[in-house]
C-alpha cells in the first residue's frame, strides 16, 4: 500500500483545471489496471470496493473523464463512464502484460497509466501528471528535458508507477525490448519498464494512497467523512449517480439555503435549492442559469426576512 498522510499533509486541490491551466491542453488516453487477485483483501473484488458510496473503479474513471479514450484491463463490469475493455493474454499474467494489452487500444501521444484503488486520485492530479511531458528546453537538475514519463511518490519516496503519465512512443519501444528479450511480459515486474524511462516525480500523499487492505479502506472511508471533504465527496457522489456533469458554486447554493431557513423556516432550506434546480434546467442549465436562479431565490428570502424585523418599513 502507499502509506495514508493525517489531515494537514499536502494534497491536491481536488477542484478540475480550467481549460486554460497548465496541463489542460494535453490530449491524452488512459488505461487502467483493474484486473489484480486482491490476496490481502481475500481474493474480495477490489475495483467495486465502495468508499463514499462510489466503487474505487468509478472513482478512478472520475479522475481521467476528460480522457480521448478510457481502456480498463479487467473482466468487464458495469461502470458509471463508459470505456474500452481489454484483458492481458493469459489472464493474471501481470502488471506489464495487462499494460501492454490497454495500450493496443490506445492512439494518443501520452498516456495516464492508472491502478483502479486510487480513491483520492482527482482531474487536477492527472493534469499535473501530464503537464511536464510537454516539450521543454530544460528540466530540473537529475530529470530529462523532456520526459518519457511523470509518476506520483508515496511519502515514503518510492515511485508508484501505476500513477503516472508516459509518453506512449516510450512505453511501446520498452514493452517491445522486454517482449524480445525475456519472449513474454508475464509475470515481469513494472520496475522492468521503468528502470529504462526517464522519468520526472511528482511527491502527493494523498493521490498516491492505495487501497490494498480492508484497514487501508477505512481509512479511505473515514477521510471521506471528515469536515473539510465530505460535501465535495458528497456531491460528487450525487452527480455520478444522477449522470449530472454540471460544475456549480456550492457556495451560492449553500448561502442560499442559509437564508431560506433563517428567514423563511428550516424545511424552506431544501426546498428552494429543488426549485433553484428546476428552474435553472428550465432555463438550459449550466452554472450560470444555476447562479441566475440562486441570486433570484436569494434577494426573496432576504426580502422575505426583512418584513419579519422588528424595525420593518411597510414597503420593505
Amino acid at each position: 500500500m502507499t502509506a495514508y498522510e493525517p489531515p494537514g499533509a499536502p494534497e491536491s486541490s481536488g477542484a478540475p483545471e480550467s481549460p486554460g491551466s497548465p496541463g489542460a491542453d494535453v490530449p491524452y488516453d488512459a488505461v487502467v489496471l483493474a484486473g489484480g487477485a486482491a490476496r490481502r483483501l481475500g481474493g474480495a473484488d477490489k475495483p467495486g470496493v465502495r468508499v463514499g458510496g462510489k466503487a474505487l473503479l468509478d472513482r478512478v474513471l472520475t479522475a481521467c473523464a476528460d480522457a480521448g479514450t478510457t481502456v480498463v484491463v479487467a473482466e468487464p463490469r458495469a461502470t458509471a463512464r463508459p470505456v474500452r475493455w481489454a484483458r492481458e493474454d493469459p489472464p493474471g499474467g501481470g502488471p506489464l502484460a495487462a499494460l501492454d494489452a490497454g495500450l493496443r487500444h490506445t492512439s494518443a501521444e501520452y498516456v495516464v497509466v492508472l491502478s483502479a484503488d486510487l480513491p483520492f486520485l482527482d482531474e487536477g492530479t492527472v493534469r499535473r501528471l501530464l503537464t511536464p511531458l510537454r516539450p521543454r528546453r530544460s528540466g530540473p537538475p537529475g530529470e530529462p528535458a523532456t520526459p518519457d514519463g511523470v509518476l506520483l511518490t508515496d511519502p515514503d519516496g518510492r515511485d508508484q508507477p501505476l500513477v503516472a503519465a508516459y509518453r506512449a512512443k516510450a512505453l511501446r519501444r520498452e514493452l517491445a525490448v522486454l517482449t524480445a528479450a525475456h519472449g513474454a511480459l508475464t509475470g515481469l515486474p513494472l520496475r522492468r519498464l521503468t528502470a529504462a524511462l526517464g522519468l520526472t516525480r511528482i511527491s502527493d500523499p494523498v493521490a498516491s494512497f492505495d487501497c490494498d487492505t480492508w484497514d487501508d479502506i477505512a481509512a479511505a472511508r473515514a477521510r471521506i467523512r471528515e469536515h473539510g471533504h465530505v460535501l465535495d465527496e458528497w456531491i460528487s457522489a450525487v452527480k455520478d449517480e444522477l449522470g449530472i456533469d454540471l460544475d456549480v458554486d456550492t457556495g451560492i447554493l449553500l448561502d442560499l439555503a442559509r437564508d431560506a431557513a433563517h428567514g423563511v423556516a428550516r424545511p424552506a432550506a431544501p426546498l428552494t435549492t429543488f426549485l433553484v434546480g428546476y428552474a435553472a434546467a428550465r432555463a438550459g442549465g449550466g452554472p450560470e442559469a444555476v447562479a441566475e436562479a440562486s441570486r433570484k431565490a436569494t434577494e426573496l428570502a432576504l426580502r422575505w426576512a426583512d418584513e419579519d424585523a422588528p424595525d420593518a418599513k411597510p414597503d420593505a
